[in-house]
């Protein structure tokens, strides 16, 4: 186990609007709300907390506009102990934002993304952050930014020996050369999908699933299943990992953020990759008992206290 784990995550802060209601609207329909609230977010900035709140020592990479929005993501990082060196202001774009309605009943969620400031990051912003990418144990990495960035801060880890973790999130077809370059691949079952282009629906679908991401290039596959848990595939492992129940679903908001920022935590203090995800899912269980995305997010103690023996 290493002394001190350095986790490096590039990805969007946004703020999440979030009603809870019976049903989805069709278009041109007005629904009654059953409850609003206001939360930090963002798949980058919820890992990156996730992270922190695991133990590790957090750097972010991000752009957040010159508004009120911002001073949130702020206070989120500056309670985290988040290094935010590199999230730079942008004085024209807002801060993103994430429009979400919850299913009332079933914790369910729709989530229509803006990213904002983020949509103007630029090479040159990762160019400025090199040396925090090449200083970490685990690079981490979604697609809510421009894929050129992303593909760029990859290459960076990938020159330096960085492992990278990408959350192919929100699902992009991505170039074939990327594969190669990642070290933990981490869909769920929809992006899983449409990265091999057939339905997950059995076992059988998953495991060729993951098979195929692998022989595209990636070192580890780790499919989420949701309330199953997690199927894996790698040279150590192969297999599913069960899910924790920690009680009542509340909302399945930032569930997989909670498992990404868990599991970078984990495996950039030396664990195995099946110890990191049995973390990863005890903290996923755990946030889905709190409403919202960061709010939701478990300490280190807390999944310590939970984990299986």
């Amino acid at each position: 186990m290493r002394a001190m784990a350095n986790v490096c995550v590039l990805g969007l802060f946004c703020v999440d609007l979030i009603t809870r209601t019976e049903r989805l609207p069709g278009w041109g329909e007005s629904l009654r709300g059953q409850g609003f609230s206001l939360k930090p977010g963002g798949k980058g900035a919820n890992q990156a907390v996730a992270a922190a709140y695991q133990g590790a020592a957090v750097s972010f990479i991000s752009r957040l506009g010159d508004d009120a929005f911002a001073a949130m993501g702020k206070a989120l990082f500056a309670q985290a102990g988040i290094d935010t060196t590199h999230v730079t202001t942008d004085k024209a774009l807002p801060t993103g934002t994430a429009t979400i309605l919850v299913d009332a009943n079933k914790g369910d969620n729709a989530i229509v993304v803006d990213t904002g400031a983020c949509r103007e990051i630029t090479n040159q912003h990762i160019d400025d952050a090199a040396a925090c990418i090449q200083a970490a144990d685990i690079f981490v990495c979604q697609l809510e930014l421009p894929l050129p960035v992303c593909e760029h801060a990859i290459a960076i880890a990938k020159a330096h020996h960085v492992p990278v973790v990408l959350n192919p999130a929100p699902a992009l077809e991505l170039p074939a050369p990327l594969y190669p370059m990642i070290d933990y691949l981490t869909p769920n079952e929809s992006e899983a999908a449409a990265l091999v282009g057939h339905a997950l629906e059995t076992d059988t679908q998953i495991a060729a699933a993951a098979a195929t991401l692998r022989q595209r290039g990636v070192t580890s596959v780790l499919i989420t299943l949701g309330e199953r848990g997690v199927y894996i595939d790698s040279d150590a492992f192969q297999g599913i990992i069960p899910a924790f129940n920690a009680g009542p679903v509340v909302d399945t908001i930032g569930a997989g953020d909670a498992f990404n920022g868990a599991l970078a935590a984990a495996l950039a203090a030396g664990q195995s990759l099946p110890n990191g995800a049995r973390r990863a899912c005890v903290a996923a269980g755990l946030s889905v008992t709190k409403a919202g995305a960061a709010p939701s997010l478990p300490s280190k103690e807390m999944v310590d206290r939970h984990l299986p023996s």
